[in-house]
């Protein structure tokens, strides 16, 4: 069947709706975050939009009810860790290089996007239509969920990749101040945030405690995790290794269009499809960039080297507060 018969989802937010939402944020928001600046408090706002996405609650229901099978492949990432380069890799290898689509979340599922608005935007996690459609009956599941709220089974497959978390730091700032405008903090408090559960893009855990959580499940043999600097200096022996980890034989045909598909050059291309709301821009920003540069060890062009040493000796020790023998050095460039 043609990989065009991928239903798209409309998700377009019409203008005026943006410009809208402009009202109570320039007349409430703008003015109490200049407040709590001035009382010397710059991250209360975003404090509190960490704490309510956040809460245990709301995300242990996220995929409750839901029995994974053999056709399910999770992503399982960290935030800013390489989550749509894993999603196009593994969807590309499970519609053996042909997975053509509108928007990326018309093949991909979503169950913790972090608004509801979003939510009927992404394709169903019920839905067995992608999995019908798909030449090797799998479909992606992405998630930012760690290991403790996402349903394991024996027969579904989960990808990991595990980035640098000064390379997660850094690519957070300018992506989360295209969509937060005049409310991003400075670069000193953002990374105060980041280093506690309050970050808005923790999604409920640190980043320790989410590599953590599946680094404790590597030696299933339908886990794999992988580094982001690993893929980046050899993509085509990472793809590979995703195919061998969902029993997906390519030809030498197939694996050059999962090379070519999940290219930088290619995906940046196509960077609106991978917008989970669609185009548009909004009316206190620019339309952001979901695939940016997609580099390693470049930490430097934001934050300092006494801030890099910071962020590794918070996670080491994270790490070993967490009891989790994770290799820290092998997966992380550690600052001298």
């Amino acid at each position: 069947m043609s990989t065009q018969s991928i239903p798209a989802i409309k998700r377009q937010t019409p203008k005026f709706l943006l410009w809208l939402a402009a009202i109570p944020y320039y007349l409430l928001l703008v003015p109490l975050n200049w407040f709590f600046k001035r009382i010397g408090k710059p991250g209360v706002l975003m404090n509190f939009i960490g704490k309510k996405g956040g809460n245990p609650k709301k995300l242990i229901k996220v995929f409750k009810g839901y029995k994974p099978d053999t056709g399910d492949i999770f992503v399982s990432t960290f935030s800013k860790s390489g989550t749509n380069w894993m999603m196009q890799i593994s969807h590309q290898i499970a519609w053996r290089g042909d997975g053509e689509f509108e928007n990326i979340h018309d093949a991909v599922s979503w169950p913790d996007t972090p608004n509801k608005r979003a939510q009927k935007a992404m394709t169903p996690l019920h839905s067995r239509h992608l999995k019908q459609l798909s030449p090797t009956g799998m479909r992606v599941i992405k998630t930012h969920l760690s290991a403790h709220y996402t349903p394991f089974n024996d027969q579904a497959k989960y990808l990991v990749v595990v980035r640098d978390p000064k390379e997660v730091f850094v690519s957070s700032y300018p992506f989360v101040g295209s969509l937060a405008g005049p409310l991003m903090p400075s670069v000193d408090v953002w990374l105060d945030m980041f280093l506690t559960k309050q970050w808005p893009m923790n999604f409920g855990n640190t980043w320790a405690e989410h590599t953590a959580s599946y680094w404790a499940l590597r030696n299933e043999p339908n886990v794999l995790i992988t580094s982001y600097t690993e893929l980046k200096h050899d993509p085509e022996t990472g793809i590979r290794r995703v195919a061998e980890t969902l029993g997906i034989n390519l030809t030498k045909e197939e694996l050059h269009k999962v090379l070519e598909k999940s290219s930088l050059q290619y995906m940046k291309g196509i960077n609106h499809k991978f917008n989970p709301m669609g185009g548009g821009t909004l009316p206190w920003g620019t339309d952001f960039k979901m695939i940016r540069k997609g580099e390693t060890g470049n930490s430097s062009e934001l934050i300092s080297r006494a801030q890099q040493i910071r962020i590794d000796e918070h996670f080491i020790q994270e790490f070993k507060d967490l009891d989790s023998d994770f290799p820290y050095e092998r997966f992380c460039h550690i600052t001298e």
